[in-house]
């Protein structure tokens, strides 16, 4: 990680160095709106070399100084671009600092690149590199010994190496929070239970799924199995504004204390994947009608008598958290579009038994979600499917509150 960050942070003051060039490729991109990075993303690539790439590049030059004779460049590559197979006689450093791509040497396996990541390419070596299938990517070329070093262009990388190289595990495997190289035992057990033995229990849809586990990831603030269940729930179909509602969701009940770490995540993943930011907004108050719309949401999430009662029972100076749950709870939150309300009470309901210690809310909530027609059956199902993620404890504990308040 150390070197990550001081390549990153090296290069950042070359691009200073090379300022005098940023405005107007900074336009370009803008007029462009492709893909935001760190550095310019500079030209289309010539003639003379697009015609070694499949699939639109660009290029940009960072470094000028002939008496260094330390070439450096920006490749960027749109999805699903890549250069033909080529060797270079006196090797090339590759620093990857946007998005997710490829890099493989003849005969060997492909290594998945992102930010961050060096490759030392020795003299002679044949190779590619590019994007991925689904994202933008973008590193730093530092040409090796310029004086003598020669490039030698061979044939396409066609379609069929492409996709061996970079196929992917099953959608649902990309939700292993665990370097199964480095830990192949513990890759194994949870692979084997997490997406075999509970993956077939309870039916529920992979897109309900895997909210469902994103909002638990936040609210346990397990950082890299978010990182994991996120590339598995766009690759089932989860849309941008659904991640961000979710994450957006789970603010009144977590805290933007917990939560916003993981929306800086979501959107460094969206922003690799080519994703415009911000997203269109799915508000649908005002600071004048928001109180009045949270009530109503809340009246027929629990009823309008268990509202009224509650906010009439409250002490006089507790009235003001009665009014904050209305307003911004329920009518800042509840009401916004790009998730419906019964989807958000699921979601709500695994941020509260993934938090642990919430109780009487998780009882309250599990009463609001069966008048949104997701019964107990559904509700198990949620809970079953957390379980690898929250552990035994807390998965009980949701359990007993569902048996409470809906018995066998």
């Amino acid at each position: 990680m150390k070197r990550k960050l001081w390549i990153l942070t090296v290069f950042g003051v070359v691009s200073v160095l090379a300022a005098g060039t940023l405005p107007a490729q900074e336009r370009r991109m803008e007029n462009e709106k492709t893909f935001q990075q760190m550095f310019p993303q500079g030209e289309p690539l010539p003639e003379q070399f697009s015609k070694y790439f499949t699939g639109q590049a660009w290029l940009a030059r960072l470094t000028t100084d002939v008496a260094l004779n330390v070439p450096v460049s920006n490749v960027t590559f749109s999805p699903g671009c890549r250069n033909n197979w080529h060797s270079h006689t006196g090797g090339q450093l590759l620093i990857a600092v946007g998005g997710r791509g490829y890099y493989q040497e003849k005969g060997r396996p492909a290594r998945e690149l992102l930010p961050g990541d060096v490759v030392e390419i020795a003299p002679d070596v044949v190779h590619w590199h590019g994007a991925a299938p689904d994202s933008w990517f973008s590193h730093l070329a530092v040409e090796c010994n310029p004086a003598t070093n020669v490039n030698t262009w061979l044939e396409p990388v066609d379609d069929a190496q492409y996709d061996a190289a970079t196929a992917s595990r099953p959608v649902f495997s990309e939700g292993i929070p665990v370097d199964g190289a480095k830990d192949p035992e513990l890759f194994e057990i949870f692979d084997n239970f997490a997406l075999g033995e509970v993956l077939g229990h309870g039916g529920l849809d992979a897109r309900t799924r895997l909210m469902c586990i994103l909002a638990s990831n936040v609210a346990s603030q397990g950082r890299a199995a978010f990182r994991a269940t996120l590339d598995a729930a766009l690759g089932a179909g989860v849309t941008p504004v659904e991640v961000k509602e979710v994450l957006y969701q789970a603010v009144p009940y977590v805290g933007m204390a917990k939560v916003a770490d993981f929306i800086g995540a979501a959107n460094d993943v969206l922003e690799a994947r080519g994703v415009g930011l911000p997203l269109e907004g799915q508000s649908t108050t005002t600071p004048a009608d928001r109180f009045e719309k949270g009530l109503a949401v809340q009246r027929s999430i629990f009823g309008a008598g268990h509202i009224d009662a509650m906010r009439e029972a409250a002490p006089e100076n507790q009235k003001h958290i009665q009014q904050y749950l209305s307003d911004n709870c329920f009518g800042d939150f509840l009401t916004r579009g790009g998730l419906d309300v019964k989807t958000r009470e699921l979601v709500t309901f695994s941020l509260l038994v993934s938090l642990g210690g919430c109780e009487p809310q998780v009882k309250g909530h599990i009463a609001g979600n069966v008048n949104l027609g997701n019964d107990k059956a559904v509700l198990l199902a949620v809970v079953t499917q957390l379980l690898p993620y929250i552990g035994y404890p807390r998965t009980l504990n949701a359990i007993g509150c569902l048996n409470e308040v809906l018995p066998e």
